[in-house]
């Protein structure tokens, strides 16, 4: 045995790595965990997120509600002024229609003959 070999196996093993073993030694170390303030911590701040992104949402479906409302109120006004113009051109083309009809050109014009004195 060389110097070097013996001296290796002298060593504890966990420590030192062997032939065609990696050449670092992992120590197990602590396990890091949080505390009950910090835990407590992390949950109020996710609930604030989540808070956070429903009222955005909330509010972008009422902002899209005011809209379609105000398109519904526009939608009835125009829908009001149709029927009013679709009223107005039937009476105006009522009196085309009478004024061409053949009883119309059956009338005879009157004109007054004498006044009545008192």
């Amino acid at each position: 045995m060389t110097y070097s070999s013996s001296l290796a196996v002298g060593r504890s093993r966990g420590a030192f790595a062997g032939r065609n073993q990696n050449g670092v030694a992992f120590r197990s170390t602590q396990e890091r965990a949080l505390g009950p303030i910090s835990n407590s911590i992390i949950l109020i701040v996710l609930a604030l997120v989540l808070g956070m992104l429903y009222l955005a949402q909330v509010t972008k479906t009422n902002a899209y509600g005011y809209k379609i409302a105000s398109l519904q109120t526009e939608q009835a006004q125009l829908n009001a002024q149709k029927d009013d113009l679709q009223v107005a051109a039937a009476r105006l083309q009522s009196v085309q229609r009478v004024s061409t009809s053949d009883q119309a050109k059956n009338l005879v014009s009157v004109a007054p003959s004498a006044t009545v004195k008192p």
